[in-house]
């Protein structure tokens, strides 16, 4: 978190740093949100109120210059993670909270992290603290309409006032100093949002109600990136949506209309859900035009490697791989697993078919770097064939990866326990000696070598992911997606000049990260901002949404799948700004193919709802919303009302499934 949110955004203050750093966040949110406390996010606590995100806890710090001889007022303590922090720094800490239940819940909390610098009044806080004033920094964690005067009268001489102030949702940040002489300069930092300041010198109940109504408890977590109020309205990009939007019926309507990037080299096809029927069916039928009628000879797919392989030898008519024997018995199992991927693949099938020659057949790819395990089988299968001694070798150098195969996580767990990474020299000499042979393995057959190289760059891949994921931030999500845009890379190079290919992927990995919350706060990058960089306007992002309907996902990782029930989208989002257009299905145009002035008001941020293979209904907007950029994210959106779960394929119960995947 300090690392990720705090520094990589500018907070240098060290006092800032140590003490955001010392504080378990996790103790003073509530109970079930334990998992999102180092998210930088506001989250819901009791009484209807928020934690605020940690970023802004540090700037407000930061701003007041707090030092060790300070003594410190705070108004709005809330969950009392703040006064927490600031109880790090200074000397003392007074927090005014005016909801009993939550100044009793800090009171606990402080008490049993042993901070006894801290004292939690229930009180006004726009009255101040006469009685314990002068105070050389007062922090506000409220949105008020103006700066309380009971406040500036109890600021010490040189004293910093930090307070949101403003009259709407949006407020701006104002740090007020107390000269020698009483008097007061005041200097703005930008735009926040905050909950209301409610007091004899703030908001009265009623009256805020009434300047500023509010959908939901919670505020956006990304509400407080210091941005001016956005708009337009989301009503009046429903209504833009309405007139620019090409609706459709049928599932080829809509392929017709997403031909029109059928000169790009690549197209990716993202989806809201990893377990929605109508996001594989559409893009199955878009897939399947571009492949007949326009050259593209590569499916590319959010999906382990040598489980793809399967797929790709059973619809190119190719001998079926020996690893693995079962293909997609990984979580999520329904992804790949099902019916609607079943029907594309026949179809694919057929299409390869009618074809003669090898090379205009089309393949199916997976990108992913998951698969450990079945990737070094595959690895050692190949060079016992070619090369015994250097399977002997491999064999031996993979045998320190040989206790974690199951759970690749441990071997993460073990390395950061230790402090250096086993097993990273010997899976990279392994792949550094198969490709010093690459001419000889060639010779005998190049596209097994090409499939034998590939598994050996996911197990060093993998290797070097699993240790990331311990480190937290971004570096394992951009890891990943490294891998999988470096290996559409090879695939296009392996097929040749004139290859194109179709990527399929969840939204969060094919939008262009550059241009979300993703991206601009958490420092992701995806395969969607890679392709842009490396290929322009040669690669179209196509979004897919949807509002309502059922969902296959699980509640945890590693969970049964369930059919869950989606909630209809968030009116903030371009999931409700897309319902209320009154279109059941459309698609939309958001590249360079659209009007300017239609691309600058889709330019603005909104949120955008991301359902994994795990969909939690009872956070969903901590758990499953971001803010993006929509005509800058993607450059066509695709749009279905309301959609139903995928038909997933049961799991054999005896042995390998030998007529997987069409089950003649």
């Amino acid at each position: 978190m300090v690392e990720r949110h705090l520094r990589a955004r500018g907070i240098r203050d060290p006092l800032v740093i140590a003490a955001m750093g010392a504080v378990p966040r996790e103790a003073f949110v509530a109970g079930g949100m334990e998992e999102f406390a180092y998210e930088d996010s506001a989250l819901p606590i009791e009484a209807g109120q928020t934690i605020s995100q940690p970023y802004i806890v540090a700037r407000m710090a930061e701003l007041a210059a707090l030092t060790p001889t300070d003594k410190v007022l705070e108004v709005g303590a809330g969950s009392g993670f703040a006064a927490a922090v600031f109880s790090r720094i200074a000397a003392q800490v007074f927090a005014i909270e005016r909801h009993e239940q939550l100044a009793d819940l800090a009171r606990a909390r402080l008490a049993k992290l042993g901070y006894d610098n801290a004292t939690i009044i229930c009180g006004d806080g726009t009255k101040g603290l006469p009685d314990e004033a002068p105070f050389n920094a007062i922090i506000v964690s409220a949105g008020g309409p103006r700066v309380p005067e009971a406040l500036k009268e109890q600021l010490a001489p040189g004293g910093r006032l930090v307070i949101p102030v403003g009259t709407g949702m949006m407020q701006e940040l104002i740090l007020v100093r107390r000269n020698e002489d009483d008097t007061f300069d005041e200097e703005s930092f930008g735009g926040v949002a905050f909950v209301p300041l409610i007091g004899a010198q703030g908001w009265a109940d009623e009256e805020r109600s009434q300047e500023s109504p509010r959908e939901e408890a919670a505020p956006s977590p990304s509400a407080s990136l210091y941005r001016p109020a956005r708009r337009p309205s989301g009503h009046a990009l429903s209504h833009l949506m309405a007139e620019r939007a090409e609706p459709f019926g049928e599932l080829d309507e809509l392929a017709s209309m997403v031909e029109r990037f059928a000169d790009r080299r690549v197209v990716m096809l993202g989806e809201a859900s990893h377990g929605t029927a109508e996001f594989y069916d559409a893009r199955a039928a878009i897939t399947e035009k571009l492949v007949r009628d326009h050259g593209f000879n590569i499916v590319a797919v959010e999906a382990d490697w040598p489980d793809a392989a399967v797929y790709n030898a059973a619809i190119c008519g190719l001998p079926r791989p020996k690893t693995p024997e079962t293909p997609f018995l990984r979580f999520p199992t329904w992804m790949w697993r099902n019916a609607q991927v079943f029907r594309f693949l026949e179809r694919l099938k057929t299409i390869n078919g009618e074809r003669r020659a090898p090379e205009e057949m089309c393949s199916f790819y997976g990108l992913d770097i998951y698969s450990l395990a079945t990737s070094i089988a595959a690895v050692l299968d190949y060079l016992d064939k070619v090369d015994p001694e250097a399977a002997a070798i491999a064999r031996e150098r993979y045998s320190c990866l040989a206790p974690w195969r199951a759970e690749p996580a441990g071997y993460g767990r073990m390395a950061i326990t230790r402090g250096f990474a086993l097993c990273e020299d010997p899976v990279a000499q392994t792949l550094r000696d198969l490709l010093a042979k690459r001419l000889d393995y060639l010779y005998r057959d190049g596209e097994a070598f090409f499939g034998a190289e590939q598994n050996a760059r996911i197990v060093a891949g993998a290797e070097e992911y699993y240790r990331a994921i311990y480190y937290g931030g971004a570096m394992s999500w951009n890891l990943r997606d490294e891998h999988m845009f470096d290996t559409l890379e090879r695939v296009l190079a392996h097929r040749g000049p004139s290859a194109k290919a179709v990527v399929w992927a969840h939204n969060s990995h094919i939008g262009n990260a550059a241009f979300t919350e993703m991206g601009q706060v958490r420092g992701e990058h995806n395969i969607g901002q890679l392709a842009k960089q490396r290929f322009g306007e040669e690669a179209a992002l196509i979004g897919f949404g949807t509002d309502r309907g059922t969902v296959a996902a699980a509640s945890d990782w590693d969970g049964p799948m369930e059919i869950k029930k989606v909630r209809p989208g968030r009116s903030d989002s371009y999931e409700g700004i897309s319902r209320d257009s009154g279109l059941p299905a459309f698609f939309l145009e958001t590249g360079a193919g659209q009007d300017a002035s239609v691309r600058e008001a889709l330019a603005e941020p909104f949120l955008e709802r991301a359902i994994g293979v795990i969909y939690r209904p009872e956070s969903e907007r901590l758990s499953h919303y971001f803010e993006a950029e929509l005509s800058r994210q993607f450059d066509g959106w695709v749009w279905f009302e309301e959609t139903e779960a995928v038909t997933a394929h049961a799991l054999p119960q005896h042995g390998p499934d030998e007529t997987f995947p069409f089950g003649v």
